[in-house]
């Protein structure tokens, strides 16, 4: 099992480029674990082809036309039933022609590449026997025609134009056998850079898992540190949830203790105020009643009795009695009775709760630390017990002798490469041969003809360039079918590769097939899990492995490594928790201690309420508190006395009544002002009074029930109180483990060992290399080298016509005038031809 999972690793594994972790702050009540500990790879599973990608793209292009129907999942899928089953006969037919049908662009292709090789020797052949024969052109005479210029211009336009393509041609055949060169050159770094990763890979992945143990320790100090903190949590939760109900009642309490505080100052007010108002009453009844005796006997003075006297004197004598007090307070006398502070009998009682759950939980405490010590050792013995370290160690020694064996042979291949690129380059070097013929012979052609000189006195430079043209025609036929045969093989194996290849790895076809049920095992409905598992009903797929691979998920989540080993086992939060569960269930806290009200307190309410506050005749006291202090208000009545007496004559009696008047006046700002801010008090006071002691009896028996309510709810139901708080507070440190096993869970999903290394081997090795490196370089050259020979046969005929241009003649047409047809020359009498070299003259042929 070991052997075949280091295949299988060692198949898929590459590299990835790690990626910058985000700054994360976990939210409130959240355990942080950090990030799991993961190297920088090296490796970059991705090709840029750079400017020669442009030509790749036009391959593509060019492949798409000669095939494009979709990748055949059906017909490969029979065809590799056919190989592996026993298919037989009719069924065989079938596949036959849907194969036939398929490949019927690369077939025709192919036998246009093949018709091109046979034919063309053959032609090339017949060619030169014909001209041998002074056939085909082979006969050194050119008739004269009026058009000869132009055409002589157009074919060495064709021919240039040809020729140019052909440059073309073979420039991309020259750059994509360069190019594969040098990915091959470069392929060393990228396989020592994949086996470096694969290495990093390995030995990472302990730290990784050792990590995930080291983070329990999280997990354990802070489910210590909240049983530590047993008071503040749980003895704070419970102190909340009975505090709903006890917390009113001692409020209640607690505001009718600053009721009776307010009632307590309410009553010295009035008591203090009643006694003010007594005694100042008293004094200014006094004091106003001597006033009234000293004005009667001023009154009855002898100057009254005068005529214009008398009448002022009545008066004043009659507005006597209104110098009197109009409030009496005599009969207002309240006693009350002090009552006691009810604020420190329950509050410090409730408030203790939490320092009670310490000392209650104690031992229980102690018990539960020693039980998370004991599970931190059980994860550390199982991890030790997994199989890790095996398997890591048998992948390592297999990685290190295939680095090894990769070392020793990649010499060879970059030996077989230097021979295949210079099979290459000889092949572009006859393409460039011949283009060197086609252009010397354009180019001396064109720079020595003269269209003065006949055919047969043409210069040398003409005469070499039509040699150089026919010198291309004939190398031109010796060599175009042997580079037609390089073309038709790379073209056929490298149009096949793509289509069949790397077009459909691109889109995971290739992988669809590969998980067809029985297909590569007749027996096994999935391969890979049978490979692996000795298990084929595993749903195990290679599409599957590889796209899960491809988003860097953890190797063991994406080869279903649990069943090899199982890690939901060892992360089953109940067997971690299980224990704590049971320590905590076993707190028991009781709370009949706390006394909110003691019955010392319960009397002094009830005494209080019934101190006969409620029995305060409240309507005498505001209805004495209403009225004036004097019946009459003494400033004015001493300004009308002032008034009266200066109408008087000028003399004893009008200077007595004004001291009178001032003597009023003082009686008015020493005793009436201090008793109107007396009765000010006491009115505030009174209504203070009537307002709380409303129901003052009902309200003290309703803050007594609410207490013995909260006292009750203590004394009985604290302990389901109790359960709920302690059940929630089991479920926090529970919550710690179950945090762990999520995030182990999910670490080793998606971070422990993650294998995007493997995802990226395969595209190193299918997409780089196969595909890129050699598929698309091998594509490019027989596409420059096809077209350049393709064009080669419109060459071969634009450079057979234009060389007649400029070799020089043997013979010419004679004209003997310009205005009548050619005559024949009897040279000897029978061939019609002039031949000038016998005559030794110049004969200038006239074209019209």
């Amino acid at each position: 099992m070991a052997v075949e999972l280091c295949l299988l690793l060692l198949l898929f594994c590459g590299s990835t480029i790690s990626e910058v972790q985000p700054i994360y702050k976990p939210p409130p009540g959240t355990l942080d674990f950090g990030f799991v500990p993961a190297k920088t790879y090296d490796t970059g599973a991705y090709h840029e082809p750079g400017p020669i990608g442009i030509l790749f793209k036009i391959v593509h292009a060019f492949l798409y036309l000669v095939q494009p129907n979709s990748f055949p999942q059906d017909l490969i899928r029979k065809l590799a039933q056919q190989k592996f089953g026993n298919t037989q006969g009719d069924y065989q037919k079938v596949n036959c022609l849907c194969a036939i049908y398929y490949e019927i662009g690369f077939i025709v292709s192919a036998a246009l590449g093949l018709l091109f090789i046979l034919l063309l020797p053959l032609v090339g052949l017949c060619f030169c026997m014909c001209r041998c024969c002074d056939n085909c052109g082979g006969e050194m005479h050119q008739r004269q025609k009026k058009n000869a210029d132009c055409q002589r211009s157009c074919f060495a336009t064709f021919l240039f134009v040809a020729s140019l393509i052909i440059s073309v041609g073979v420039l991309c055949a020259y750059a994509a056998n360069q190019h594969l060169t040098n990915q091959v050159r470069g392929a060393k770094k990228l396989v020592n850079s994949n086996f470096k990763d694969l290495k990093v890979f390995l030995n990472d992945t302990p730290a990784q898992i050792d990590y995930l143990v080291s983070q329990y320790n999280t997990t354990k100090d802070k489910a210590l540190s909240d049983l530590n903190n047993v008071g503040p949590l749980l003895g704070s939760r419970v102190q909340e949830q009975l505090g709903k109900e006890v917390r009113p009642a001692l409020d209640a309490a607690l505001t009718m203790a600053g009721a009776i505080r307010e009632t307590k100052e309410a009553l010295e007010n009035v008591s203090v105020s009643v006694e003010v108002l007594q005694e100042g009453t008293e004094r200014l009844h006094s004091n106003l009643t001597e006033v009234k005796t000293h004005l009667s006997n001023t009154l009855n003075d002898s100057a009254c009795s005068a005529a214009q006297a008398a009448s002022t004197c009545n008066i004043i004598r009659n507005s006597l009695s209104q110098l009197n007090i109009n409030a009496n307070f005599s009969g207002c006398v309240y006693t009350f009775t002090p009552c006691i502070n009810l604020k420190k009998i329950g509050y410090a009682a409730f408030n203790d709760t939490p320092d009670l759950v310490v000392n209650q939980t104690r031992n229980i405490l102690s018990d539960i630390k020693n039980v998370l010590e004991s599970i931190g050792s059980n994860i550390t013995t199982f991890t030790k017990a997994l199989p890790v370290q095996k398997i890591l160690a048998d992948l390592t020694i297999y990685l290190t002798q295939s680095e090894a064996y990769v070392q020793d042979y990649f010499p060879l291949v970059e030996q077989y490469d230097f021979y295949r690129w210079l099979g290459c380059l000889i092949l572009c070097c006859v393409l460039v041969l011949i283009l060197v013929f086609f252009y010397l012979g354009l180019l001396c052609g064109t720079c020595g003809y003269d269209k003065h000189a006949s055919p047969t006195t043409r210069g040398c430079i003409s005469n070499t360039g039509g040699n150089f043209l026919m010198a291309g025609v004939g190398f031109s036929f010796l060599f175009s079918w042997v580079l037609m045969i390089v073309v038709v093989l790379t073209f056929v194996t490298g149009g096949n590769v793509e289509k069949l290849v790397c077009e459909p790895f691109e889109d995971k076809t290739l992988f669809k097939v590969l998980d067809t049920p029985y297909l590569l095992n007749q027996h096994w409905k999935n391969y890979l899990s049978g490979l692996l598992f000795k298990n084929p009903n595993i749903n195990l797929t290679f599409e599957k492995v590889y796209s899960d691979c491809k988003e860097n998920k953890g190797i063991y989540t994406s080869l279903h490594l649990e069943h090899l080993f199982n890690i939901n086992e060892f992360l089953n939060v109940s067997m971690y928790t299980e224990d704590v569960a049971l320590k905590i269930e076993h707190i028991q806290i009781n709370l009949s201690k706390i006394i909110l009200l003691d019955e010392i307190g319960k009397e002094n309410l009830l005494n209080f309420s019934s101190s006969g506050i409620e029995g305060i005749n409240f309507a005498a006291y505001l209805t004495e508190i209403n009225k004036s202090v004097t019946k009459v208000d003494l400033l004015s009545f001493a300004n009308d006395l002032e008034a009266r007496a200066d109408q008087l004559p000028k003399g004893a009696l009008e200077n007595a009544l004004k001291g009178h008047a001032n003597n009023i006046r003082v009686i008015h700002n020493q005793q009436v002002v201090p008793l109107e801010q007396a009765m000010s008090t006491l009115n505030q006071s009174i209504r203070l009074l009537k307002r709380t002691s409303s129901e003052l009896m009902v309200k003290v028996k309703n803050v007594i029930s609410a207490v013995n309510a909260a006292q009750l709810l203590i004394n009985n139901n604290a302990s389901f109180v109790i359960v709920q708080e302690t059940k929630k507070y089991m479920d926090t440190i529970v919550g710690y483990f179950e945090q762990y096993i999520e995030w182990v869970k999910e670490s080793i999903a998606m971070e422990v060992a993650a294998c995007k290394p493997i995802a990226n081997v395969i595209d190193t090795a299918v997409d780089i290399f196969l595909c890129s490196y050699i598929t698309d370089s091998v594509n490019a050259f027989w596409f420059g080298l096809g077209g350049s020979s393709i064009f080669l046969i419109p060459a071969i005929i634009f450079a057979v016509k234009l060389s007649k241009y400029y070799r020089r003649m043997d013979t010419e047409d004679v004209y003997d005038d310009v205005e009548t047809i050619p005559m024949k020359t009897t040279e000897n009498g029978n061939n019609g031809y002039h031949k000038e070299h016998l005559y030794g003259i110049h004969n200038p042929v006239f074209t019209r």
